[in-house]
Formats: C-alpha cells, sequence, structure tokens
C-alpha cells in the first residue's frame, strides 16, 4: 500500500475501518507491462495506448487507481527489446500487453508464466507462440494483424491504380516470419499480374536507399511496403524514397499515407488495442490465456493521398475511391 493511501486510511473514522480495509484489499491495484516494439513520440503510439486505457476503463480498471502500468519502448531496436523484456519479467506484472512478434518472441523466451495479450502478430502458430489459434495453450494469446492472404491485395492494388507497373519492389523484413510468410504470398500473385518482382530486406538504412535507388533505374516500377516494426520505426525514410524516385507505393498501414506515402490497405492497429484491453480485463479476472482464442482483425481500412496522386501524375480511379474508407486531399 503506498504512503499517502495509507494516511487516508488511519484518518477516517474509527468505526468505519473493517469496511474499508476489506474494500482496499478487494480492490488490490494490479499491475501491467506493455512492450512496444515503437519509441513514446511516435504519432502512433498515443492513440493506440489511448484505446488501451479506454478499453480497460470500459471494463472497470482506472490507470493509477485500481491498475498501474509500466511502459517500456524499444524503437524497433532488438538489443533494446530484450533489455526491457528482461526487466519487465524481473517487475513481475500480473500481465504483459505485447505490441508485435518483435516484443513476444522474446518475451516468451524469458517466461512462460506470466500471462501475455498480444497485438498485431501475423502467424502465432507458424511462430510458435501459441498451439493453435482456437485454443493457445500457453501463457499467451492474441490478435492477428491479418492472414497473409492479404499480401496479395497489395499486388493487385498497386497494378489496379498503376496499371503500366510491370515491376514492383517488396520491402520485407526477413528477421521475422512475417517478411518472408507475406513475400511468398506477392510472389505466388505476381505471375498472373505480370509482375517481377525484386526483394528488398529491412535491415539498414544505407541498404533500403541504394536498393531503392538502383531499382527505380529502370522504368515501370512500383513499390510495396510489407508489415514489419523496422518498416514502422523508418516510415518517414520509406515514404520519402517513394517520393524522390516517382514510384507508386501500397503500404500495409493508414500511418504511411497520412504520412505522405500514395495507398494503404490493411487493419485498424488502434481498434487492436481497444479489444486487447478486453482480454486484459478476462485475464485480470481470473481467465487463462490459453483457453482465448486468437482473434482476427475485424476492421479493414483503405486509405489514399490525392495529393501525393497528383504528384505522381496518378489519376486515382474512381473504383478504387468508391472502396475508400478515407480520401487525404
Amino acid at each position: 500500500m503506498k504512503r499517502r493511501e495509507f494516511i487516508t486510511l488511519i484518518g477516517g473514522a474509527a468505526a468505519a475501518w473493517p469496511l474499508t480495509a476489506r474494500a482496499q484489499q478487494a480492490e488490490r491495484v494490479r499491475r501491467i507491462g506493455v512492450l512496444m516494439a515503437m519509441t513514446a513520440d511516435d504519432p502512433e503510439s498515443a492513440p493506440r495506448l489511448a484505446a488501451f486505457a479506454q478499453g480497460l476503463q470500459q471494463s472497470g480498471w482506472t490507470i493509477g487507481q485500481n491498475v498501474r502500468v509500466d511502459y517500456r519502448w524499444s524503437g524497433g531496436n532488438a538489443d533494446n527489446m530484450r533489455k526491457y523484456v528482461a526487466e519487465m519479467v524481473t517487475l513481475a506484472p500480473d500481465i504483459i500487453l505485447a505490441h508485435s512478434s518483435a516484443a513476444v518472441a522474446p518475451l516468451l523466451q524469458a517466461t512462460r508464466t506470466i500471462p501475455i495479450v498480444f497485438t498485431t502478430v501475423s502467424d502465432p502458430v507458424g511462430a510458435g507462440y501459441v498451439d493453435s489459434l482456437a485454443r493457445p495453450g500457453g501463457n499467451a494469446t492474441g490478435f492477428l494483424v491479418w492472414e497473409y492472404s492479404i499480401a496479395a491485395k497489395w499486388l493487385e492494388l498497386l497494378k489496379e491504380i498503376a496499371p503500366r507497373v510491370t515491376r514492383a519492389a517488396v520491402l520485407r523484413e526477413s528477421a521475422i516470419a512475417a517478411g518472408p510468410g507475406q513475400f511468398a504470398v506477392i510472389q505466388a500473385a505476381a505471375p498472373s499480374l505480370g509482375v517481377e518482382l525484386r526483394v528488398v530486406d529491412m535491415r539498414e538504412v544505407g541498404e533500403i536507399e541504394r536498393a531503392i535507388t538502383a531499382f527505380a533505374q529502370s522504368a515501370n516500377g512500383g513499390l510495396i511496403v510489407t508489415g514489419s516494426p523496422w518498416a514502422v520505426s523508418h516510415r518517414g525514410l520509406i515514404v520519402a524514397l517513394a517520393a524522390r524516385h516517382r514510384l507508386p507505393a501500397v503500404y500495409y498501414g493508414s500511418y504511411f499515407v497520412t504520412g505522405g506515402g500514395l495507398i494503404s490497405y490493411g487493419p485498424d492497429f488502434t481498434d487492436q488495442f481497444r479489444r486487447a484491453a478486453a482480454y486484459v480485463d478476462r485475464i485480470l479476472r481470473g481467465e487463462k490465456p490459453a483457453d482465448l482464442p486468437v482473434q482476427a482483425p475485424t476492421k479493414y481500412e483503405l486509405v489514399i493521398n490525392l495529393k501525393t496522386a497528383k504528384a505522381l501524375g496518378i489519376e486515382m480511379p474512381a473504383s478504387v475511391l468508391a472502396r475508400a474508407d478515407e480520401v487525404i486531399e
């Protein structure tokens, strides 16, 4: 019990002591750890965690009152994540919210007892995080960012908005399961769409710049950015390179488009954090991650930046505009 709470407690009337003591015991402060694969000042961080806090409150948990939250931010750096995972496990929270595979993988190496709810993970079964989607079986459950099949839609969308594209550079992070998985789906769809692919691994800034510059030397090129923590952390660079080399680009998240990218199709990431709060609530109240099925996204968004389209000389098809959830002018 905190000192301030103790002083408040003993300052009450003596007759109220038994009732107050029982209430304090029943409403003990629970502890939640949050591991983010982003930075604290990333514009995407605040709305996601605000949605999580709102979801907790709707379930009866108020941060600073009956629940405490400890945050750690890796900024997409694997060494930082390993360090913060060790710190988090030492804190022994009641539950940990883990953002992306970048957090889940080292967490499950560090603990098989602390409950984990994850968000934005591509293939938890293939990665070994859970036994199955329906029955996770261990100490982790959560929310899929998407099924790999969505990657084919990125290539289809690129051809729809830029029919002349016959070459596509696919940015992927091969160090996580999603990288090869998403690329395999794009690779399977490419022949029927008449598109030749070039893989660009997202590892170092200089490597990305050199690869895209070389790719852009030939005509009829386009860009597909697959999902990864590295892409989130370096999205400003990726959008700038696409603009500099006049490459029509399809992204997996709307925050690329609000930052100047051309078009995106993907899940509502903020909604995942809101839904994760409901799982955190259920586990804090006694349910086990092993029994809570991994859930798929329920909201997908198509976002278009018409200002960027105009700069690239692209006239957005009416069929695409009609499907858009948001159009930035």
